[in-house]
């Protein structure tokens, strides 16, 4: 299988192009089409030379995920179905602009991103994994999926007759690593996605506009601590003891909450940044007044702030969001504890936001599709 034209860094470009005996200038015009012009196609790079062309399409793929279907409107959030090119399917959501949704004045545009097709770690209130695990995303394909999103926008604006941005421009300038799958069980190919993407010849995306999120892998944690950029760190907590988090995410069995905040405390010394702490209200599971103090303690502990997130029902389980003065009273059990919390009003809990559930809706649609055209 050849390598995605969008997976090299530019050093290894640089050995490339030397070794053919090409000018440096036609790397900076190459990585221009593949990141600020976001081209599809070799014939669209119209000032590279026909035989350079030629060579990199016989030595390189150039990937595109397929749009198949969307949800909401170009002013709100929106969730996107992309199909990749073995006909496997993974989301992303764009959210747009919110005030300080990571700490920052506002997030302006967000696309949330997958990692892998499906999940592996079984988190009992998560559409992701239902189906189980079936393979890593590539390089490449984590981040197209904001290439692949600028182009749905550009297109968008054309349609309505309104004026392109500039190349340069990008819709997307801030990311969350949070959509379908576990982003630290896919290390190598996320932290090269995410090189690719901060880098300012490639999606000039700051570090601290980048937040990873994981359900617990504590060795990757310190793994994380340890890389040079500057990734903010999230953790899916959804449970701040042992009993709730057993309960709901099978992750915690391996590494508990005590070798978990450990891990955390180890990325905050190397990083000396503010780590979150996501947790999903689940009505009567992880939502009464008893469960705000262990919380409080938790983030007091690693100096974090707790992002509260009303559930999203998932088509199929039992699991159902509290009512809206059940998350009033829990903000207000933890900010009393002198926590820095926000509750977040999900967006796009109309159009099945949850992580996975649309891309199960579709493929539970082809199956039954090809149940009933195996019968005809």
């Amino acid at each position: 299988m050849k390598p995605d034209a969008r997976a090299l860094l530019k050093d290894e470009w640089t050995r490339r192009f030397s070794e053919w005996g090409q000018p440096a200038y036609r790397l900076d015009q190459l990585l221009s089409w593949l990141y600020s012009r976001r081209a599809t196609s070799w014939d669209q790079m119209s000032n590279l030379p026909k035989d350079l062309r030629q060579r990199l399409a016989d030595e390189f793929t150039l990937d595109a995920p397929e749009l198949t279907r969307k949800q909401g409107s170009r002013d709100t959030t929106q969730k996107f179905l992309w199909r990749l090119s073995d006909g496997a399917y993974i989301e992303s959501v764009l959210i747009p602009a919110s005030p300080a949704l990571y700490g920052e004045p506002s997030d302006r545009h967000t696309l949330c991103v997958s990692t892998q097709v499906g999940c592996a770690y079984g988190c009992k209130f998560c559409a992701s994994g239902l189906e189980g695990w079936k393979r890593n995303l590539r390089t490449e394909e984590i981040l197209n999926q904001v290439l692949a999103t600028e182009r749905w926008h550009e297109r968008a604006l054309r349609e309505e007759g309104k004026p392109e941005s500039s190349p340069d421009a990008r819709l997307v300038n801030n990311i969350v690593v949070m959509g379908m799958g576990e982003p630290l069980a896919n290390y190598e190919a996320l932290i090269r996605a995410l090189t690719l993407l901060n880098a300012p010849w490639g999606g000039g995306i700051g570090a601290r506009k980048i937040t990873i999120s994981t359900s617990g892998l504590a060795p990757q944690i310190r793994r994380l601590a340890d890389e040079p950029l500057q990734f903010r760190l999230a953790i899916s907590l959804h449970g701040a003891t042992d009993a709730v988090r057993e309960r709901i995410m099978p992750i915690n069995r391996k590494y508990p909450l005590q070798e978990l905040a450990a891990a955390c405390e180890f990325y905050q010394e190397k990083k000396g940044r503010m780590i979150t702490l996501e947790y999903i209200l689940i009505a009567g599971v992880n939502d009464q007044p008893d469960h705000a103090p262990p919380l409080a303690d938790l983030a007091r502990r690693l100096h974090a702030k707790v992002n509260l997130i009303p559930y999203n029902h998932v088509e199929g389980l039992p699991w159902e969001r509290p009512s809206d003065a059940v998350q009033e009273a829990f903000l207000a059990a933890v900010e009393k504890r002198k926590v820095v919390a926000t509750l977040r009003r999900e967006k796009g809990h109309d159009i099945d936001a949850a992580c996975g559930q649309l891309r199960l809706k579709v493929e539970r649609e082809g199956a039954s599709e090809a149940r009933k055209a195996g019968k005809a």
